[in-house]
């Protein structure tokens, strides 16, 4: 009676439970064909179809899907959405996003039902949109891999809340803004990867707090500044920032690295010693940075180096004949830089040929080759480069000491000043009125050193962007008078005006052909808004001449600041010697046009990339600064463009040159290359037909007739060297093929590698006169 009883028990616990289990791995089994319906049925979840339970799904590389008591546990799917696009709008793209009918609110929504995931892989799967904070309710979460995607925006702050998280992956895709300053919310973090996004600003110090990571990538982004010490980072492994902005000396690293990437950077100043004895370090690439001084030879003889590329840096001295190399050593590259002497035994091609590549061009080397300078260019180079140092060193020391002193006798007279103004007061006990006669708060007092900071930096702080009326417009250019209109820019009538402060504005009337409401007009105006930069005019307003209910309107003002020195096309042609651009100026103009092209292709989303670029519409401001104007109009007259291109009234033209030249002025970086080119040449070479440019670059390229060619003025005050650099990025600029042509990021290194060039010759020369006198 008791082993029956038992039975009836067990079978009606088997009974109870049945139902619940089953009922859970319904619900998973729903919320996992939801995901497949919003993920718009990608090819890896076909095999979903013909299974009962997905739980049973067998693994591959693209998918897996692991349960445990019938809930799921990890879900890795992986698309075939590898293509990035030139130009990402943050909306959907056919075949290369989700439709647009894809919500990524909702679709998160749905992830989070899923408690259990401890693991989530959605790779190429062309999500696209914003990554909600509401991510953070899978708390279980392990690993997070997001990467190539089209997600964009910041990265969610309450992802921090996820404490048990191991992995963050989010690289290839489009978030902006700043590196999150919350990392160091993580106590478990191990991974983090962010490469190949729009990260700007500086790398932020939490993240040497982060004590447990073992690998960080932040490459491919515009990160600048100094790099944190990372040295407290004790588990890192691999560091990669290749491809950014950063321009700090190199900082302490931890000493465990195997991987370290800090190429294509400006990083200054000498390589640390201390990376001579990173005794697990396997990969080492500080190329394309502006590195000096010798090199630690310890890095040729780390036991387990493999690969080292000190290549495209200013790097001096010679190599110790007894140089030794490390067993592993299989690639090094030296390339570009200003060493000198005999080349070392283990980096002879006659000892390594089979076993190692050694890249040694570009330098001073005493060998028999046509691909090495004259020895006088690196060792007179460096000679001076340390004698400048100890004459700098002395000043800056005698400097501080005097500074120093008069620190001290300015601090014992305010002391003794206080104490005589403290006992007065207190003899006198009359209070004083927060609101004085003057005017000034005790708390502004106490700030004065910020607001006196604020008016050094008035020149740099940019107005608020704002809405203008009609009537304003009309005042501050007596009704558009003709005395107030300056001339025809590239679209629409330009008006200089005074507005009742005594600011003085530039107003551009654009006529739309386009007929817009008022509604996307706004937003087309609140993108433009977004557009502000140093070396931007800065656009202070519009105004939208219309009706005021959502009817179409035709006619926009833009009202922009006065640039009241002309433009870079006027001081090209000037014969005036007062006006006269020397080459290291002209270098810096180019650099500032540069850094205004990269923000437009990358400080917002969508980008701004046909920008139309001339020398006429580089404007230089009293301090020779350049700021480009004319920027970002096409995200409001797309349709002026086409039919500026076509020709008001006039009939479509079928010639394929003139076809071809429209679409190269639709380029920015081939565009760009023409305003190199005509600072280079002046304007009466800077543009013309396609097979004339391409004889001009020829020329240049191969130094023929070079004089004949090239403004006198840049002959008269470049070095070769740097003259050499810029020739041969515009080469690139101006090729007809549009894969062939660099980057906005490598045409500004390499201007700005070419004005350090230039810089350091300008140097050797002053201190050649100085020693003759």
């Amino acid at each position: 009676m008791a082993s029956q009883l038992s039975l009836l028990v067990v079978i009606a616990t088997w009974l109870l439970l049945f139902p619940s289990t089953h009922q859970v791995q319904t619900s998973q089994t729903q919320l996992l064909l939801q995901v497949r319906r919003q993920l718009e049925y990608p090819k890896p979840l076909d095999s979903w179809e013909k299974t009962y339970d997905i739980c049973l799904t067998q693994a591959s590389s693209t998918l897996a899907v692991t349960c445990e008591g019938g809930s799921v546990t990890e879900l890795k799917i992986i698309g075939d959405k590898l293509d990035r696009p030139v130009r990402f709008s943050g909306y959907g793209i056919p075949n290369q996003t989700l439709s647009k009918a894809f919500v990524m609110d909702s679709f998160v929504t749905t992830l989070t039902r899923l408690t259990t995931l401890r693991v989530l892989i959605l790779v190429s799967l062309g999500l696209w949109g914003a990554l909600p904070d509401k991510i953070h309710r899978l708390l279980a979460l392990e690993v997070l891999d997001l990467s190539s995607n089209f997600l964009y925006g910041s990265v969610a702050p309450k992802i921090s809340r996820i404490t048990g998280l191991r992995t963050l992956t989010l690289d290839n895709n489009y978030f902006n803004g700043s590196i999150p300053d919350w990392l160091d919310s993580f106590s478990n973090l191990t991974v983090l990867q962010l490469q190949s996004n729009c990260f700007n600003g500086t790398i932020p110090d939490s993240i040497s707090k982060v004590a447990t990571l073992t690998e960080l990538s932040l490459s491919s982004n515009y990160l600048s500044g100094e790099i944190p010490d990372l040295s407290s980072l004790k588990k890192l492994e691999m560091l990669d920032l290749r491809v950014n902005e950063l321009d700090s000396g190199l900082p302490g690293m931890p000493n465990g690295l195997v991987t370290l990437l800090l190429s294509k950077n400006s990083f200054t100043g000498e390589i640390p010693q201390q990376y001579a004895s990173f005794n697990r370090l396997q990969h080492l690439d500080l190329s394309f940075n502006f590195l000096t001084g010798a090199l630690p030879e310890g890095l040729f003889s780390l036991p387990n180096i493999s690969y080292l590329n000190l290549g495209s840096n200013m790097l001096s001295g010679s190599l110790s004949d007894d140089l030794a190399c490390g067993a592993q050593l299989g690639f090094v590259d030296l390339s570009m830089n200003r060493l000198f002497g005999d080349v070392p035994a283990c980096l002879s091609s006659n000892s390594n040929s089979d076993k190692r590549t050694v890249k040694l061009g570009e330098n001073c080397f005493s060998r028999d080759s046509q691909d090495q300078h004259d020895p006088k260019y690196c060792d007179e180079g460096n000679g001076k480069v340390k004698s400048r140092k100890i004459v700098m060193a002395a000043v800056i020391g005698g400097i501080c000491f005097v500074i120093l002193f008069f620190s001290v006798v300015f601090f014992v007279i305010c002391r003794r000043s206080c104490q005589r103004a403290l006992s007065e007061q207190k003899f006198l006990q009359k209070p004083v009125s927060d609101n004085s006669a003057t005017g000034f708060s005790s708390e502004l007092l106490a700030n004065a050193r910020y607001i006196s900071q604020s008016v050094k930096l008035g020149t740099q702080i940019l107005p608020t962007y704002r809405v203008f009326s009609v009537e304003e417009l009309k005042e501050a250019t007596k009704n558009f008078e003709r005395s107030s209109f300056i001339g025809e820019g590239p679209i629409g009538k330009l008006y200089k005006g005074r507005l009742e402060n005594g600011t003085y504005i530039a107003i551009r009337c654009l006529a739309l052909y386009k007929r817009y409401s008022i509604r996307n007009l706004k937003l087309r105006l609140d993108l433009l808004a977004k557009l502000r930069h140093p070396n931007l005019v800065c656009l202070l307003g519009h105004c939208i001449d219309g009706a005021a209910d959502d009817t179409d309107v035709s006619r926009v003002f833009l009202v922009y600041e006065f640039v009241p020195s002309g433009t870079l096309c006027s001081y090209l042609s000037e014969s005036s010697l007062e006006k006269v651009i020397k080459w290291p100026d002209r270098l810096q103009v180019l650099i500032g046009i540069a850094k205004a092209v990269h923000f437009l292709h990358t400080g917002i989303i969508p980008g701004s990339t046909n920008n139309r670029l001339k020398t006429n519409s580089v404007l230089l401001d009293e301090h020779f600064v350049a700021k480009l104007s004319d920027y970002g109009l096409s995200i409001i007259t797309e349709e002026i463009y086409k039919r500026q291109a076509k020709g008001e009234d006039q009939p479509i033209q079928t010639n394929s040159s003139m076809e071809i030249a429209r679409n190269l002025d639709d380029d920015d970086v081939y565009s760009f290359g023409l305003i190199i080119l005509e600072v280079l040449t002046g304007p009466r070479f800077g543009r013309g037909e396609l097979s004339n440019l391409d004889l001009l670059i020829t020329s240049l390229s191969e130094n023929e007739d070079a004089d004949q060619v090239l403004d006198p003025i840049v002959l008269a005050t470049c070095s070769q060297e740097s003259l050499s650099i810029v020739i041969s990025i515009v080469a690139k600029c101006l090729s007809l093929e549009a894969s062939s042509r660099p980057s906005v990021e490598e045409v500004l290194w390499n201007l700005q590698y070419a004005s350090q060039v230039q810089g350091a010759a300008d140097g050797d020369m002053k201190s050649e006169v100085t020693s003759q006198a």
